[in-house]
């Protein structure tokens, strides 16, 4: 496993920054500026990041964790541990998905931010395109009205999800799973 610093975090990683309250950085040396704006500031735990853009970050996917601290800024700052940092390769299987259906929401994680071994591990390309499926069908779920099958909306939905994040199986084989037992 390795460890991450201001020299090397920056290179291929997965991380989910914290939102602070961009007063905490206000006291902080800022030690890099990168070409398109972002404010990076090390210290011996971990790094801050002030940014207006997150997600895909030159080679890295660096998502922020939102506080919802200042809504009127499109600049954010993050923090993160060093230990936050994980290895990221276009090839491996590491990241895995979750929902939280009340909110319509969905979100992938490095396989390294979860204790669990339960998960079910895509690579990159996979799992941008299983993400975009999930997101198209909660917020669309017309689709499984045509499905005749005997349970509500709301169970189905869960069930098509679950065999979405949990198998490499596209929705017509998830139908005939559902629907033809």
């Amino acid at each position: 496993m390795t460890s991450y610093t201001k020299y090397n975090f920056h290179k291929y990683t997965f991380c989910i920054f914290t939102e602070v309250p961009a007063a905490e950085v206000s006291a902080l040396a800022l030690h890099y500026t990168s070409k398109s704006g972002s404010e990076y500031s090390f210290t011996k735990e971990g790094v801050y990041r002030k940014s207006n853009h997150w997600g895909r970050a030159a080679n890295c996917k660096w998502r922020l964790q939102s506080k919802g601290l200042d809504e009127s800024s499109r600049v954010k700052v993050g923090f993160a541990l060093w230990t936050e940092f994980h290895a990221i390769n276009e090839n491996d299987k590491l990241y895995f998905i979750e929902v939280d259906f009340d909110n319509e929401a969905v979100q992938y994680y490095h396989k390294n931010t979860s204790d669990s071994q339960t998960n079910y591990l895509r690579t990159a390309a996979a799992t941008t395109k299983r993400v975009k499926e999930i997101r198209n069908l909660l917020s669309n779920t017309k689709k499984l009205t045509y499905w005749d099958a005997e349970e509500d909306l709301e169970s189905l939905l869960s069930k098509v999800v679950h065999l979405l994040i949990t198998t490499d199986f596209n929705l017509l084989q998830i139908k005939n799973e559902l629907l033809n037992p």
